[in-house]
């Protein structure tokens, strides 16, 4: 069994400055390194699931550029369908500068360019292949407007619906949660969801939290809240029950498209078969193996890899 899995979402070239440490407001420092690398949630995400054995195919919007041109022939690589990706004329792929510090940690600028116009018009023209998927995977990278009503779309059709509210906005619309099989933030943004910013800006973002954050949101209709919690695991909420997953551990190199590996894992894992509980643990493996290398979709690991190291927590377990 291996479903399909429709992305729809951003692609952006990553421009990737490396610092000792990320500056203050005011300061200047001296990069040590810059690498341009192919991104954009949605491609990351997409790359990630096919990269994993997933059937996967994509929606989006790149411009007639080189990037663009990189961008497309990238996802092909990896089996990805890309045949109604629209490619706006006259118009720049999606940039981002991405800037990681020693630790591995990042804050990430994005310049939308041809992410822009995936608009609710090209939504409706694609709905026919929103209808032939089994899962819509889905982040925040494109407008607002066409996010949800292809998010409405495909819960009225039956299908399996999967938001990673990254960037996280202010507000969302009342319904939209109801529509939600499985959101899953990581923990500033749930907090930030739930108008807890100050919290998380101020440090404040224990377990008491989160599950507070989370409950909030399954009180408005979504059926499972995953929060990804970096090096420290995950916490998957359902009404009623509840549950912490620990992390990996793993020298980290670069933090950079590790939730995207996870969201992406994590919806390929339920459409070749596995439990929720099987594809929680298959998507902290990847994420884990990813932040051990430099870059997004370059971090990526094949599915054997993870495979290989899920094999060895069982032989330790036994």
């Amino acid at each position: 069994m291996n479903k399909r899995i429709l992305v729809i979402g951003s692609m952006n070239m990553d421009m990737t400055v490396k610092l000792r440490a990320l500056p203050k407001v005011g300061e200047t420092v001296l990069a040590q390194e810059i690498l341009y690398n192919l991104g954009g949630k949605g491609a990351n995400q997409a790359c990630a699931a096919a990269r994993l054995g997933g059937n996967v195919k994509m929606l989006g919007c790149v411009g007639d550029d080189d990037f663009g041109k990189k961008q497309l022939a990238a996802l092909k690589q990896l089996g990805v369908d890309v045949s109604e990706i629209r490619i706006v004329t006259g118009v720049s792929t999606g940039t981002a500068v991405v800037c990681v510090e020693e630790s591995g940690s990042n804050c990430i600028m994005v310049e939308q360019g041809a992410n822009f116009k995936c608009d609710e018009t090209y939504m409706r023209e694609v709905g026919e292949t929103i209808l032939e998927s089994d899962f819509l995977l889905v982040q925040m990278e494109i407008p607002q407007e066409s996010l949800f009503w292809a998010i409405r779309y495909a819960h009225a059709e039956g299908k399996c619906v999967v938001l990673n509210p990254a960037p996280a906005p202010e507000t969302m619309p009342d319904d939209i949660y109801a529509n939600i099989d499985y959101l899953i933030p990581n923990e500033i943004e749930l907090l930030k969801l739930t108008g807890q910013e100050l919290k998380a800006m101020n440090g404040q973002m224990g377990w008491e939290e989160i599950g507070k954050g989370a409950r909030e949101i399954l009180s408005q209709g979504v059926r499972t809240v995953i929060v990804t919690l970096g090096e420290n695991g995950c916490g998957v909420f359902q009404k009623g029950w509840e549950e912490y997953y620990n992390g990996v551990a793993v020298d980290t190199v670069d933090t950079t498209g590790a939730g995207d590996c996870f969201a992406g894992a994590f919806v390929a894992g339920l459409a070749q078969g596995m439990t929720e509980a099987e594809a929680v643990q298959f998507a902290l493996y990847a994420s884990a193996l990813s932040v051990t290398r430099q870059g997004a979709q370059a971090s990526l690991p094949e599915k054997w890899e993870v495979e290989r190291e899920l094999q060895e927590l069982k032989r330790m377990q036994a």
